[in-house]
């Protein structure tokens, strides 16, 4: 069917053009919700816009995720819109992290096992340490081991 419809779009006179479709997407969204209250006024905002499949709340970890066709900054305006603080979730496991305990990255607020998701400009510790033993017994270094 798609030669078919490309072929009708081409020969079509209207003006109106049709609209692409949003992707599948997955949104986080950090809230603070204390209450049964807090957390149905946020599952109510968003499960009513358009394009939405899930919403999952989890008032614990103050997280909210949105699944379907929806722009992640509609999904943020919706939720403040109820008068919390909202933000994007800046959490991230913190086994994918090279660095979890670094002070940019550790966040006693994070939820147990997250850690903020900041990029480390910190060498690896296996390539410093590699570099040092060549050197060690090279020719070119006036100060390698004598013993050679």
């Amino acid at each position: 069917m798609g030669f078919i419809d490309y072929i009708s779009d081409l020969y079509t006179f209207s003006s109106r053009r049709k609209s692409k479709r949003k992707p599948m997407q997955t949104v986080d969204i950090k809230v603070k919700m204390d209450c049964d209250g807090c957390e149905r006024r946020v599952r109510h905002a968003v499960s009513n816009m358009k394009g939405v499949k899930t919403v999952d709340v989890n008032r614990k970890q103050s997280r909210v995720t949105v699944s379907g066709y929806v722009e992640p900054s509609k999904v943020l305006k919706r939720v403040k819109s109820t008068g919390k603080v909202a933000e994007f979730w800046p959490y991230v496991p913190y086994n994918l992290v090279a660095y979890p305990y670094v002070a940019q990255a550790y966040d006693k607020r994070a939820p147990s096992g997250f850690v903020k998701n900041v990029f480390h400009n910190l060498p690896s510790p296996a390539t410093a340490s590699h570099e040092r033993l060549t050197s060690l017994f090279s020719d070119e270094n006036p100060h390698a081991c004598s013993i050679m």
